[in-house]
């Protein structure tokens, strides 16, 4: 059966995970660290399977690699209904490779990741279209020229389209 845990070395083991490999959820979705309610949480959702054993320490390597898998995802700034579909009946092999194939891509992304300061930001949400916007910490705006400026760069053939 392997190694087994409690509730709480599992989170902790998550999140010793997450530290090491620099792996937060994205723009606030979730909290920095996994907890035991976190855990149960996703256990109701159907992303983590119930506890093999009772008596507390009935987690193993399956649990670990969901709640790994759950924190990629979750740093690629996906829904948990949308990670609810890719990882639903998934092996421990499959999930496995979901964490060495998720680590790869954010390695090797040049996407930012930013996390909230604990206080004294006032972020201010502004969309530019329906798949693009800009977030700013401090609560500032943008005028219209420098949205279409943003939108020219984002999408150059719609630009060129217009001339």
């Amino acid at each position: 059966m392997g190694e087994m845990f409690s509730i709480e070395v599992l989170a902790q083991k998550v999140n010793g995970w997450c530290d090491t490999n620099q792996i937060f959820p994205a723009s606030g979705q979730a909290g920095d660290l996994m907890t035991e309610r976190n855990i149960r949480y996703y256990r109701t959702l159907g992303l983590v399977d119930g506890p093999l054993t009772g008596g507390g320490q009935g987690y193993g390597e399956k649990h670990l690699s969901q709640l790994i898998a759950i924190r990629l995802l979750q740093a690629q700034g996906l829904p948990l209904n949308r990670i609810s579909e890719l990882l639903f009946g998934r092996t421990t092999e499959e999930l496995k490779q979901i964490e060495l194939r998720g680590l790869q891509e954010l390695k090797g992304s040049t996407n930012l990741s930013f996390r909230p300061a604990p206080a004294g930001e006032n972020w201010n949400v502004l969309p530019l279209d329906e798949e693009f916007m800009i977030i700013s910490r401090r609560g500032r705006g943008i005028s219209a020229e420098m949205r279409e400026r943003l939108l020219a760069v984002l999408h150059p053939k719609k630009e060129s389209k217009r001339h």
